[in-house]
């Protein structure tokens, strides 16, 4: 998706292309005008978002942005000339279990694009990856292109729905200036893999997977707002131990190696337009 395909938002006021850019996390961050940054987190919600809010001096929403009740969580303030939210959805308020998986992204971003009204998505966290695709421990890559693994419509046409193949924005001198490894991602909602699922995840020539991405993409695309996506590989999908036993040993670690991404990418992005990203 390029700049010049995008709608541009309304606003209450022009702002010059340096001014009070707004970015929002949902476990993602915009730009020009207003960007919105917007992380959503797959698990140990706190734990992954806190680092990118403390480096950025970010403050606890009043509550006031979302609908009463809702758990999500938004942190917020200024950097330079960005205004930076940092949102992700929260525990589950039956369960008390972090809300992972592609409603809860879906349901945050859509409500996210709503309130803040922003430029540019920026949705960052852990992913898995696959050794047979290069992919190693720590290793952080920007997404090109994004589909699901996990809706499997086996008619023709349908097919291509549920696949739901999805473009990032394209970010050419971001990708040069940081060096920045690029790759495919497959989404599903579940922590393990199926042989259906790798299957899919073969034909999407996914080196990462995660449980958000794509649902992001879906809905950026819908509301016309472009999206990038950073991952930090912290586990494998095909290695020897066992998924949830190397996420947890490498969480911190890969969390630690992610902030520092983040924080580069949007100091490259700080006084830019999207059409020099």
């Amino acid at each position: 998706m390029q700049a010049a395909d995008m709608v541009p938002h309304q606003h209450e006021a022009a702002f010059s292309t340096n001014d009070g850019l707004n970015i929002s996390w949902l476990a993602s961050l915009a730009v020009i005008n207003r960007l919105c940054v917007s992380f959503v987190w797959t698990t140990n919600v706190d734990s992954e978002a806190l680092p990118i809010v403390e480096h950025f001096k970010l403050s606890p929403d009043d509550g006031s942005l979302y609908p009463l009740g809702v758990p999500w969580i938004r942190y917020h303030g200024y950097y330079k000339d960005l205004n930076i939210n940092v949102i992700y959805p929260g525990k589950d308020r039956d369960l008390g279990i972090n809300s992972v998986g592609t409603v809860p992204a879906s349901l945050v971003t859509y409500a996210s694009i709503q309130a803040l009204k922003p430029d540019l998505l920026i949705n960052a966290g852990t992913a898995g990856g696959f050794k047979v695709k290069g992919a190693s421990i720590f290793d952080v890559f920007l997404v090109s292109d994004l589909a699901f693994h996990d809706r499997r419509i086996p008619i023709p046409g349908p097919d291509k729905y549920g696949v739901g193949r999805r473009q990032s924005f394209s970010t050419p001198n971001l990708v040069k200036e940081l060096n920045l490894k690029v790759c495919n991602l497959s989404t599903g909602d579940s922590l393990d893999m199926s042989p259906q699922d790798e299957t899919c995840i073969m034909a999407n020539d996914a080196t990462i997977v995660d449980m958000e991405g794509a649902a992001v993409a879906y809905v950026s695309n819908l509301m016309r707002v472009p999206a990038i996506f950073i991952k930090a590989v912290s586990n494998f999908v095909d290695g020897e131990k066992s998924i949830h036993e190397e996420f947890e040993q490498n969480l911190h670690a890969t969390v630690v190696v992610l902030q520092k991404v983040v924080a580069q990418v949007v100091e490259f992005i700080n006084g830019k337009c999207l059409s020099e990203l």
